[in-house]
């Protein structure tokens, strides 16, 4: 089990980034770990991400952390309204920073520093809106096997 490596302290790290991301954007970030990853890992972030119901958001501007770790697979993903808007280098900037903490163990740092730099792009292109913004997919962190 994932849960094995994060514990319950570097979830609350992980979830409160995310909580703080959204804080000043409309866009939507999970964070789903699993140990092992089948295949090509942007296929299996895609598969996450719909069975997450990511695609399902208003704006379409919902980011996957996904993580395999002991097959050391990690993929950052973001819907179609992202990716319409956001500059070549931004998945890439990401996923370096996170993998540099993974290098470490650092897993939960890693994954708090990406999605506050992703809350960070999202907060420029779709800001919160207090007069109707839904909190639409949950901030908890989902576990494969």
């Amino acid at each position: 089990m994932p849960k094995d490596t994060i514990t319950e302290s570097d979830e609350k790290v992980i979830m409160e980034a995310i909580q703080e991301a959204e804080r000043n954007t409309s866009g939507e970030i999970r964070v789903h770990i699993e140990n092992n990853c089948e295949g090509d890992v942007l296929d299996r972030a895609t598969e996450v991400f719909a069975q997450l119901h990511m695609h399902l958001t208003k704006q379409r501007n919902g980011v996957l952390f996904y993580v395999a770790i002991k097959d050391h697979q990690f993929a950052v993903l973001g819907d179609a309204g992202i990716n319409a808007i956001v500059p070549d280098h931004f998945w890439e900037d990401i996923t370096a920073e996170v993998i540099s903490h993974f290098k470490k163990q650092e897993y939960a740092a890693g994954l708090a520093k990406g999605v506050i730099m992703a809350g960070e792009q999202l907060k420029s292109h779709f800001p919160y809106d207090d007069k109707g913004d839904l909190n639409e997919l949950s901030d908890d962190i989902s576990f494969g096997k």
